[in-house]
């Protein structure tokens, strides 16, 4: 069972508490138990994240994996999916939630309750108990077993190199610096990509 307390703290980080924040919780959770291993000092884990909602904030705080040290890698395709590396061990799981695990599942009024509220339609006393029904849901995430939220399978992946170092240089549009390899080069000018894709609707 999860530490109420740990929690707060992530909730604390992250603004509120909410499901996804819960459900990221608990795939941070669980990705350091597979993996015998502790919150990344550095570099040592690296996480891979297929979305980029509220579970990735519990992710940082709990793992150390983020994006400012480059082992926190977003690959946006709207999957509440996570993929966690050991560098030192090789070894990688990945956990992605169960299709029919959801907070209607837990509870089906909240979820009738949290399209008011977040429509705007919601009197004051749906609000109140969409409030308690989403801390009981909240709740239950963290209380039942990972294998009923997620799918958590060892796999093998190609182990990400670790973050580099650039050089910057001046954009010849804006005036900006920008990490050299992120730089575009128009009609003999460098250029950031903002500028450089502005420099191609203007042909």
């Amino acid at each position: 069972m999860s530490s109420d307390s740990s929690f707060s703290a992530v909730a604390r980080f992250h603004g509120h508490r909410c499901p996804g924040l819960a459900i990221g919780y608990r795939a941070a959770e669980t990705a350091l138990k597979e993996l015998r291993s502790g919150r990344s000092g550095d570099e040592e884990l690296v996480c891979i994240v297929e979305h980029d909602a509220c579970g990735v904030d519990a992710v940082q705080y709990l793992t150390g994996c983020t994006l400012g040290k480059g082992n926190l890698i977003l690959r946006d395709y709207g999957k509440n999916v996570y993929t966690f590396i050991n560098r030192n061990s090789g070894e990688a799981v990945r956990i992605a939630q169960h299709p029919d695990f959801s907070t209607r599942r837990i509870d089906s009024r909240a979820g009738d309750l949290r399209q008011r509220v977040m429509a705007g339609t919601a009197t004051p006393a749906e609000e109140a108990e969409y409030r308690e029904r989403m801390d009981r849901v909240i709740a239950t995430i963290l209380a039942v077993p990972p294998e009923e939220i997620f799918s958590i399978r060892h796999v093998q992946v190609s182990i990400p190199e670790k973050a580099r170092i650039f050089n910057s240089v001046l954009c010849a549009g804006c005036g900006e610096l920008v990490a050299e390899p992120r730089t575009r080069t128009r009609e003999g000018k460098v250029l950031c990509i903002p500028c450089a894709e502005a420099a191609e609707q203007c042909r």
